[in-house]
């Protein structure tokens, strides 16, 4: 069984190494990561200049990109044979709600999924790395179940850890995405030159934490999983915009 791992901290990231050690009896593992934290990136590629890979002390293959980029340059050249598995993590905050639509921790996981493997985000809800061995562990579960008893159709699933011990978590619930109210404000500064500038607010909180969404299942304690699609299409729309459309098209 051969793994592809990637994330979005940069491949010096704690929660990357950890998981990577944890994965070793399981299977091959091969890292391709980004050289620095590209957390916020989403799906982006990079098409404007060359990418380099380099090789870390430690064997992990980095790249002067995106998230997106490391997973796609592994399908399309770097890799000699397909992997079972891309995961992606263990990311350094939450990832859940709209947050995924953002994140290149998901990011790299639905770029594996573009080519039809069956992908995993993980993310450890809380910034700081306290409980990492909690979501390894947790992570290394749902790994090694989709290696041993595979999902008969091709997946992408979305997981948030708690920030607790593993004798604190109280198990793992299949979630819907929640969401979150519209972010902060930015935060306006100056350069010393005097021009100013704008930094992105945070994350606004949960809008939607109702029963059944990731949010809630972490709030009370439990891993969320959350599958996921890359089909944008609103299917039910599709007739009331050709409706629209029609006096545009001639019949």
């Amino acid at each position: 069984m051969h793994i592809l791992v990637s994330n979005d901290d940069g491949y010096n990231a704690p929660g990357l190494e950890a998981l990577v050690e944890a994965l070793r009896d399981l299977a091959e593992i091969t890292v391709v990561a980004p050289e620095v934290n590209h957390s916020g990136a989403s799906n982006s590629l990079t098409l404007s200049r060359p990418l380099a890979v380099r090789k870390a002390p430690n064997g992990f293959l980095y790249v002067n990109g995106t998230p997106s980029d490391c997973v796609h340059v592994a399908m399309t050249g770097l890799l000699d044979k397909r992997p079972d598995l891309i995961v992606s993590g263990i990311n350094n905050g939450a990832n859940m709600g709209d947050d995924t639509l953002y994140s290149g921790t998901v990011a790299a996981a639905a770029e594996g999924f573009l080519f039809g493997v069956p992908s995993m985000a993980f993310s450890l809800v809380e910034k700081g790395w306290e409980n990492l061995d909690s979501a390894v562990d947790g992570a290394r579960r749902l790994i090694a179940l989709q290696l041993t008893a595979p999902v008969a159709e091709p997946i992408l699933l979305n997981v948030n850890f708690p920030n607790l011990a593993a004798a604190a978590v109280r198990g793992i619930e299949v979630t819907r995405l929640g969401k979150r109210h519209p972010s902060q404000p930015v935060v306006r500064s100056a350069t010393p030159y005097g021009e100013t500038v704008y930094w992105i607010g945070p994350s606004g909180e949960a809008n939607d934490a109702s029963t059944g969404t990731d949010f809630d299942a972490v709030t009370r304690g439990y891993v969320s999983v959350t599958p996921l699609r890359l089909d944008l299409t609103n299917h039910v729309q599709l007739s009331l915009i050709s409706e629209w459309v029609r006096p545009l098209c001639g019949h």
